[in-house]
């Protein structure tokens, strides 16, 4: 049997030492990109986890949803399609207490054509919210909340105070899609010419 010297010694040494900074590495790189994740998608982060049962795969999940949204043309509204949208919201609100069930589907539908307008994918509502999730995660909570009263309304199980709140989420979610935060009032409010005699 051999004798082991010094320099191969040292050199098993620097091998071993090697692959423990990159473990190291590996390790700090994981929790780093845990970390970004978790404040980049928020409560989303926890739910996804919860449901996929693992933070590996959720990570992973998480990680898709912002891979498939690079490749989304998100635009901005012009300001006169903001105010349409803004307008139509405010119509639809007030007819709420004569239309509590009208109301919410048109809420609904109202989210769903600027969503398509502002152009993300319309899938179904699971990947809708996931691709929402990647630009507003705060936002696609609400959107979760109040999809989960439009199910329980299409049942006939949802109380016009569910269908109220229903409206508030929906609303949360459109004011984050609509991304301007005051429209202007002349937008809102049709010119009046006025003619000189």
């Amino acid at each position: 049997m051999e004798t082991i010297n010094a320099q191969s010694w040292f050199m098993l040494g620097g091998v071993i030492l090697v692959a423990l900074i990159g473990i190291g590495a590996w390790f700090f790189f994981k929790k780093r990109q845990s970390h970004r994740l978790q404040l980049r998608f928020g409560t989303e982060y926890g739910r996804t986890v919860a449901d996929l049962k693992s933070r590996t795969k959720a990570e992973s999940n998480l990680k898709e949803r912002e891979k498939r949204a690079e490749r989304f043309h998100i635009l901005p509204l012009a300001p006169a399609e903001a105010a349409r949208f803004v307008l139509a919201w405010k119509n639809l609100q007030g007819s709420f207490i004569d239309n509590p069930k009208g109301v919410l589907v048109q809420a609904e539908q109202l989210v769903r054509e600027l969503m398509l307008l502002r152009g993300y994918p319309m899938g179904d509502f699971e990947r809708r919210a996931a691709d929402i999730s990647v630009d507003h995660p705060t936002a696609v909570k609400n959107y979760r909340f109040a999809q989960r009263i439009v199910l329980r309304d299409e049942r006939g199980e949802a109380s016009t105070e569910e269908l109220r709140e229903a409206v508030v989420h929906f609303r949360a979610l459109f004011n984050e899609l609509l991304e301007i935060r005051e429209v202007k009032k002349e937008l809102l409010q049709p010119k009046v010419v006025e003619m000189q005699t």
